[in-house]
């Protein structure tokens, strides 16, 4: 088959790229396409996936919009010319629509309940919405669910071995405890009218917690000057090894405080957003969803004053063996349904 996979955001890359790496061994043919947004076209370039850029990420609903029909109107191009048997994504607001005019099927593997405005857009369009069963929503006869969350499919032990040379990138003893703070840009669709920590906030906590660990920031915008000291700069790729090894996560990023879950360190989740894959993360007690400073600070403590890591792989261990092996599921779902539906072009 012709598969295409449509790209929009960094952590679609990792979604799917061992389910391309999967399906390509099957002797599939993959093509990508991709979104300038953050670091998304260094990642792809990083594990070596070959894409074709079709936009720059855009603010606000009307520059959104205008993105989006550009970027469609690419992909109904690139579905005609490649005879693409099945289109893949994790948000399908850009592709499905051409897929439905022309038949092709399309699969949006999504787990994001409050993206509303999308969800509209694209989950009538779609041939399957597919989402974990943590997902608060039941969407219609086209939405099924599976037994994991979408960080799995890449931070499994299976495909994800930690790399303990991040401590020479932080400069630091492999003993010495560290915290990770994730800032988030709320520039996406569904973030707006969304927002978290003030910048008074942030520079309260960080001021704190700097006093318990070291602390390092992950910013998708730029930093005040006060926080600017603690900003980490390595290669985005390294971002698993970094949470891997941190004592605790504290963030914005629901996705990153998921990711943290997955590889058995805990993270306290900052943000008005209620998402079903975080509780998920909460039921395992590696989550905890807190909006109060002196609750943050105080779980903060808690977390740090523990010695003994086992106690966390422990319930690591138990999420592990609750959940299913997510890419094993994507690739099979693909295969079931290009070949079903699709242009049958299997290479030889």
């Amino acid at each position: 088959m012709n598969i295409l996979f449509d790209i929009n955001h960094p952590a679609h890359v990792h979604y799917f790229r061992n389910a391309i790496g999967l399906l390509q061994k099957q002797g599939h043919q993959i093509f990508v396409t991709a979104r300038d947004k953050d670091v998304t076209l260094q990642l792809l370039d990083s594990f070596n996936l070959k894409h074709q850029n079709l936009s720059t990420a855009q603010n606000g609903l009307w520059k959104l919009g205008f993105e989006l029909v550009k970027r469609e109107a690419q992909i109904f191009s690139i579905l005609l010319r490649k005879k693409i048997s099945i289109c893949v994504s994790s948000t399908g607001a850009c592709s499905v629509h051409a897929c439905k005019l022309l038949g092709i099927p399309s699969l949006v593997f999504y787990d994001t309940e409050d993206a509303t405005l999308q969800n509209a857009l694209t989950i009538p369009f779609a041939t399957q919405y597919i989402t974990p069963e943590s997902y608060f929503k039941r969407m219609g006869k086209n939405h099924t669910t599976y037994n994991g969350v979408q960080e799995l499919a890449y931070l499994h032990p299976k495909y994800f071995s930690p790399d303990p040379s991040i401590y020479d990138l932080l400069q630091i003893a492999p003993d010495e405890k560290y915290i990770v703070i994730r800032f988030v840009a709320w520039g996406a669709a569904h973030d707006i009218g969304k927002k978290s920590l003030s910048e008074a906030a942030k520079q309260r906590l960080v001021k704190s917690l700097s006093r318990m660990a070291r602390v390092i920031i992950l910013s998708e915008s730029a930093l005040s000057p006060e926080l600017e000291p603690y900003k980490f700069s390595a290669p985005p790729e390294r971002a698993h090894d970094l949470l891997n090894y941190a004592s605790l996560y504290i963030g914005e990023s629901a996705t990153m405080a998921s990711e943290s879950a997955c590889l058995g360190t805990p993270a306290i989740y900052v943000s008005p957003r209620k998402l079903g894959y975080v509780k998920e993360g909460e039921k395992y007690e590696l989550i905890f969803d807190l909006d109060k400073e002196e609750d943050i600070l105080n779980k903060s403590k808690e977390i740090l004053s523990m010695a003994d890591d086992l106690f966390w792989k422990k319930k690591r261990e138990a999420f592990l063996n609750a959940h299913i092996d997510v890419t094993d599921f994507f690739v099979k779902t693909i295969i079931k349904f290009g070949l079903k539906k699709g242009r049958s072009n299997v290479l030889a």
